[in-house]
């Protein structure tokens, strides 16, 4: 479907943009635009690259005007662009309702008025049950882009969710190894706290199911596998050959115990893929009647789908997965 089509990846900068580009590069597709702020990144990954296929625009998702260029002719968009540290979206909100809400209205204006067939959103399992900033704003950009959904026959608009990235840029994998390398001890937050473990390469091809197989409106959700943050911690430890002392810190402001990708309403409307949830867009209109006087009794047995109980991988299981990813092999050649 990508072949001879131009796709724009807004944020691509960032890992999940550098991911897509690894598998797109040798694919048919004619071009991939790189839209983001951040002219150092782009010329790094420009000097990298040096591939016409590719090409950089400099513009903000918070101006919509920057986004005209970005989308007169592109067939498809990634929108990745995002404010995703949650300390500096708990300190400034409004930076992130800037960038994440309102940004994606941009986006999603700009890509209806240009007539881009398919956009997806990527959002995060700190928009479900959100206790920060960051949180609050991508599921606020997951309402924006349900509800735009509902206006456009000619754009199917469809989300992604998922939690953290393994190895990815201010995840926690990275903190480790690095503490790990330099022979401090490993900060732990509470050793009980589980998260869902995902690849970067897991994310795109989330991406791409939810790109194939999508209707407006609806989220898609990629089934993954779990481990808790102290099991985490020993596993590197065995990969890295190292005794670091493991030192609890407790939680901190913010933080989750677990990561919920599904709440149990979801799961009322949500079909079983595989491996795969699909989340099926609430149709409800401005009647209102199943606010008020109409209900759900099923929702009363179903439970959240979160990383306390979906699959726990063994220590060997994490420590494959963990040694699959180029980050940790990298770092293990250094």
């Amino acid at each position: 479907m990508f072949k001879n089509k131009t796709l724009l990846i807004t944020g691509g900068t960032g890992s999940f943009g550098n991911a897509v580009l690894k598998k797109f590069l040798d694919s048919p597709i004619k071009e991939i635009r790189i839209f983001s702020r951040d002219e150092k990144k782009q010329d790094d990954m420009r000097n990298v690259l040096k591939n016409d296929k590719v090409k950089f625009i400099i513009g903000d998702v918070r101006d919509a005007d920057s986004l005209d260029y970005a989308m007169a002719g592109a067939d498809y968009v990634f929108h990745a662009a995002a404010l995703k540290q949650v300390p500096s979206c708990e300190f400034y909100p409004l930076e992130a309702v800037k960038t994440n809400v309102l940004g994606t209205d941009n986006v999603l204006n700009k890509a209806i008025q240009h007539k881009v067939k398919k956009v997806i959103c990527l959002s995060t399992d700190k928009a479900v049950y959100p206790i920060n900033a960051m949180g609050i704003s991508k599921s606020m950009m997951e309402k924006v882009a349900v509800a735009k959904s509902r206006i456009t026959t000619e754009t199917i608009i469809t989300c992604t969710r998922y939690g953290n990235v393994m190895a990815s840029r201010g995840s926690v994998i990275p903190l480790f190894v690095s503490q790990i390398k330099k022979g401090q001890d490993i900060t732990i937050t509470d050793p009980n706290m589980t998260r869902f473990m995902m690849s970067l390469e897991d994310a795109v091809e989330l991406v791409l199911f939810a790109f194939n197989n999508g209707k407006s409106g609806e989220i898609f959700v990629q089934k993954a596998p779990a481990s808790t943050i102290k099991q985490l911690t020993e596993v590197l430890l065995k990969i890295f050959k190292s005794k670091n002392n493991v030192k609890n810190i407790g939680t901190r402001h913010g933080e989750k115990l677990y990561e919920t990708l599904l709440t149990r309403e979801e799961f009322t409307k949500a079909e079983d893929l595989s491996n795969y949830y699909r989340i099926i867009p609430d149709d409800r209109d401005l009647n209102y009647s199943q606010y008020f006087s109409e209900g759900d009794q099923t929702i009363e047995s179903m439970e959240d789908y979160h990383s306390h109980n979906t699959y726990r991988l063994s220590n060997n299981e994490l420590e494959a997965l963990l040694l699959k990813l180029d980050y940790i092999q990298s770092e293990l050649k250094a």
